[in-house]
């Protein structure tokens, strides 16, 4: 049914767009709600990023189980793969925080406000250079299909 997908060697890349887009909606909601004093904001802020956590989760495990079978030069595994996989941990441990301080808090802290967006920020920062690195294992090392002969050694 679809063609595209016969060339991948996991269900992750299926995954890895659903996070960012809900996760970076999410801040921009939630700052929007802040700047705008807006509780119809914070309210689609809360879930957006709700979404987003279920989404990081998803991604993060369909990550760890493929890490394995990926074909990748250990030049790359090193350079790419294991920062990649620590920023992405990373990402999840923000995401994690900020979302149960904001289902205990419902829909958007009021207090530490300040220190809720910049931890919103922070993360979305963290999965970008996170992204960054695996943007590069697929690109550059064909980390998510069979399109050129395996493994490709690292270069700069």
């Amino acid at each position: 049914m679809f063609s595209g997908a016969q060339h991948l060697q996991n269900l992750h890349p299926l995954a890895v767009h659903f996070p960012i887009a809900f996760l970076m909606g999410a801040v921009l909601l939630y700052v929007s709600a802040w700047l705008l004093k807006s509780e119809r904001f914070a309210h689609s802020a809360f879930v957006v990023l709700v979404l987003g956590a279920v989404s990081l989760a998803v991604t993060v495990a369909t990550g760890l189980y493929a890490e394995q079978g990926v074909m990748l030069a250990l030049s790359v595994r090193d350079q790419l793969l294991r920062p990649h996989k620590t920023y992405m941990l990373a990402t999840l441990g923000l995401c994690t925080v900020l979302t149960a301080w904001a289902v205990l808090a419902r829909p958007f802290p009021r207090k530490g406000r300040r220190l809720f967006l910049f931890l919103c920020l922070a993360m979305i920062g963290v999965m970008t250079v996170g992204a960054d690195f695996g943007g590069r294992m697929v690109y550059d090392y064909n980390a998510g299909g069979s399109a050129c002969r395996q493994p490709i050694q690292f270069t700069k």
